[in-house]
């Protein structure tokens, strides 16, 4: 029988996890937790002070040891469980998500599925950490490689995926054979609680997860990286807090993973499909009510079919219903807070003062919550500044483009380098396109690009490493050479 919302959330552990113990912060403070749709208060969570971060990261590396040397298999199977039991409670979490978050249920579901992948891809290659051997040229040594695990990790989650950024670190640490300290967002922490005591039911030993929830952020965290036992630091969030983590971690000389912020260009060409590309602009621009990274940004369109573009994307966004994620039929939910609803509509409202002409939206819908209507700008003045800042919300403003080198230098116009979007049906463009984009990630006739088998990352201000992929287990990993004498 399912739970009902109010015993579901009664069900979550709500301490800080360290060692393997549920218990409060020690000096029992706790924080609210509110439903961004209503604004309402739906649980409290201990609210740790930095005497909790050095307990939790104690607590990862006394177990540091024994996890490393733990066999690839258990290690494995461990992650395995976790995937089956993930997929098993898909509507459990779906539902924490969207009452902390406010994303409707059905897109809920799709981040479950998608973050229990990362479990599922990286179950599998816990037993595919490969070294090498080989003859020097000389032929006098051999030459042997290993990989090891990095050691303990600190992991700062976002409030936008609360979920799949959780998985998407924990999945290849304990396949690599590190310990780590988690860090999630304070406005969205019931659901990596949950998925604690997920791992702690597959299997996962005392001390190699552990979860600190707090709202002093930088005073909790600072002394964790500044510590000489720490070994590596990723973070996803804004590109401004992860120049700082990066300063922190210097003295350390830290391994690090940063995926930080994003301004992707959407790009439709005179030859694209223009209904395909509304579908893929839906998905770019709406995926996690437009709060994500990877969210189109910038929409360019050809001059000769900017027109027809523009008015169907939006009569699709038009037709999209508001409203608390957790009701049928919803569409869109609220945004995460007021200070993100205020500041999505200070750019829409700095763009239409310059003169562009919202064509469905341009507000705040009025009542309870956090909600903006979807919007679209067209004719946006290159000054504006929905051109060059992150939205994080439903609005897509489109310009337009002469030819295909005026296309890349108005989406390569930007200090960000996460995705790019482009919709053609030429295949020598596909080619000329992409590999003069600078962007770690391109979408071809797509709007979504994030795969669990996929390296995701990007460039420039938008951060280095990779997660997901071959290349996502690495970030956990050293290189140790052996030179053996014959």
């Amino acid at each position: 029988m399912a739970l009902t919302q109010k015993a579901l959330l009664e069900s979550i552990p709500t301490g800080l996890f360290v060692g393997g113990v549920w218990r409060a912060a020690a000096d029992g403070a706790r924080f609210d937790v509110h439903d961004p749709a209503t604004g309402a208060t739906i649980a409290t969570c201990a609210d740790a002070s930095p005497a909790d971060g050095r307990a939790a990261l104690d607590a990862a590396v006394a177990a540091q040891a024994d996890w490393a040397k733990t066999a690839p298999r258990d290690r494995s199977e461990i992650l395995r469980r976790a995937f089956e039991l993930l997929v098993a409670r898909s509507e459990e979490f779906a539902t924490i998500m969207t009452l902390e978050m406010g994303k409707p249920l059905a897109e809920a579901r799709g981040e479950v599925a998608y973050g229990a992948e990362f479990f599922r891809w990286f179950a599998e290659e816990a037993v595919r950490i490969h070294g090498r051997y080989s003859v020097a040229p000389n032929g006098a040594t051999r030459l042997l490689t290993m990989k090891q695990p990095v050691g303990p990790t600190l992991m700062i989650t976002p409030w936008n995926f609360p979920l799949a950024m959780g998985t998407r670190k924990i999945g290849p640490a304990v396949a690599a054979g590190c310990t780590m300290v988690v860090k999630p967002a304070h406005e969205t922490p019931l659901s990596m609680l949950a998925l604690a005591a997920l791992m702690e039911e597959a299997g996962l030993p005392k001390g190699v997860l552990n979860v600190v929830t707090t709202t002093h952020s930088g005073a909790v965290c600072e002394p964790i990286i500044r510590d000489p036992r720490l070994r590596k630091l990723t973070f996803t969030g804004s590109t401004g807090v992860g120049k700082v983590l990066v300063q922190q971690s210097a003295d350390q000389l830290l391994r690090l993973s940063m995926e930080l912020g994003g301004n992707a260009p959407f790009l439709v060409f005179e030859d694209a499909d223009i209904d395909r590309a509304v579908e893929g602009a839906m998905l770019a621009k709406m995926r996690n009510i437009g709060e994500a990274c990877t969210a189109a940004n910038r929409f360019f369109a050809h001059e000769s079919v900017a027109a027809e573009f523009a008015e169907k994307f939006a009569a699709r966004m038009a037709a999209l219903t508001v409203g608390k994620g957790t009701k049928k039929g919803i569409d869109v939910g609220p945004l995460i807070t007021a200070k993100a609803r205020d500041g999505v509509d200070e750019l829409v409202q700095d763009a239409v003062g310059r003169g562009a002409r919202a064509l469905t939206g341009g507000g705040p819908l009025p009542g309870r919550g956090f909600f903006y209507a979807p919007t679209v700008l067209a004719d946006v003045p290159a000054d504006s500044r929905c051109l060059t800042e992150e939205i994080f919300g439903p609005v897509a403003p489109i310009c337009t483009f002469s030819d295909e080198a005026d296309a890349i230098a108005k989406a390569n116009a930007t200090e960000y380098g996460l995705v790019g979007y482009v919709f053609t049906r030429d295949h020598a463009r596909v080619l000329r396109v992409s590999e003069a984009l600078e962007f770690g990630m391109i979408g071809i006739n797509t709007g979504i690009v994030s795969n669990p088998a996929a390296p995701f990352g990007g460039v420039k201000q938008s951060g280095f490493g990779r997660e997901g992929g071959f290349e996502g287990i690495d970030e956990y990993l050293e290189v140790k050479y052996v030179g053996m004498a014959l």
